[in-house]
């Protein structure tokens, strides 16, 4: 099947190949996916998209009207794409659900030690042949409390890692992991609470409506001071405005970020020649106690293989006209 793949990084352009093995007619582009380059699929059944790819309704419009049947998406999250559109439209929309939530349970843990051992600013201290240890005193693991905010297969890891370093774990999911609760000594309980009593917040649930600025003033004025918030799952989950003002004040004393609200058209992209325009993650990057990645908590080799495979699979399921368990069933987010 012909298949026009947008957004393609280096990263991941071998895995795409190696999985295809040659069955579907892939076109490669590093383009992303806007109102603007939409038209370049015409004459494709099929278009592949990324996380920060475009699929809202004009650019589904768009595609629609240049031949396209289907929608592979190389990502879980699938906020960037209208379903309601897509369905109107007869777009088939398929995800990648699985592909490693170790990668990303684990990178959120890596920010945690990071941040608590200051190890950014320990480490270009000594590329500087500064030695000192004045300013990076962190604190024990151990014994801290850390609410998880979504316990689904990321959460749940995150709860289990850090249940073996000594902490006391806090959720809050409506669905609550029986597993966690008996294993692991995970309780439950509302947001109000987690905030109150956790040292460190990790937050792991999708971006809905009902989820968007979960991490608002209100919440923040309900956290202990000096907490440490880390955010691996949707940028929108948290006010960055916000906290940036928690962060002045010292109310938030850390903050750990892989994904940002105004990431589109910014991150996965080498940006080092030009002008920051973006204000926000300018006054970030400012602060010596926040720590940012560019939504690299996916990558590792593990993933980038089962992403593509699963891509691949999809294509093959949507040829083949067979039953596929990744395709959306268009219900409202």
């Amino acid at each position: 099947m012909n298949t026009i793949v947008y957004s393609t990084h280096k990263f991941e352009r071998n895995y795409l190949e190696t999985a295809n093995a040659g069955r579907h007619s892939l076109k490669l582009m590093s383009n992303s996916l806007t109102a603007e380059t939409a038209a370049l699929a015409k004459g494709y059944e099929a278009v592949s998209i990324f996380v920060s790819d475009d699929a809202s309704a004009p650019v589904l419009q768009i595609l629609s009207k240049a031949g396209v049947k289907f929608l592979a998406l190389r990502s879980a999250g699938y906020n960037h794409v209208d379903l309601g559109e897509a369905k109107k439209l007869n777009i088939k929309v398929a995800r990648v659900p699985d592909y490693s939530p170790y990668a990303v349970a684990e990178h959120a843990v890596t920010l945690m030690l990071a941040l608590n051992r200051k190890l950014i600013r320990a480490h270009n201290r000594v590329m500087e042949q500064n030695f000192s240890l004045d300013g990076l005193v962190g604190f024990d693991m151990h014994g801290k409390t850390v609410g998880i905010i979504g316990t689904g297969k990321i959460g749940s890891l995150v709860a289990k890692i850090m249940r073996g370093f000594g902490c006391r774990i806090l959720a809050n999911d409506k669905i609550e992991n029986e597993e966690l609760k008996i294993k692991y000594d995970v309780v439950y309980t509302d947001c109000e609470t987690l905030c109150k009593e956790s040292d460190i917040i990790t937050l792991h649930v999708p971006l809905t409506s009902e989820t968007k600025y979960l991490i608002d003033t209100n919440c923040i004025s309900k956290m202990k001071r000096g907490v440490m918030l880390i955010n691996t799952s949707r940028g929108a989950l948290i006010n960055t405005r916000v906290v940036i003002e928690a962060i002045k004040t010292g109310q938030i004393g850390y903050l750990g970020l892989d994904v940002y609200e105004e990431e589109s058209g910014l991150f996965f992209e080498d940006r080092s020649e030009e002008i920051l325009k973006d204000d926000m993650i300018a006054r970030l990057m400012t602060f010596n106690n926040v720590l940012i990645t560019s939504h690299q908590a996916f990558l590792t080799d593990t993933a980038l293989k089962n992403i593509a495979e699963t891509t691949i699979c999809n294509l093959d399921c949507f040829t083949k006209k067979i039953e596929n368990k990744n395709e959306l069933n268009y219900m409202p987010q």
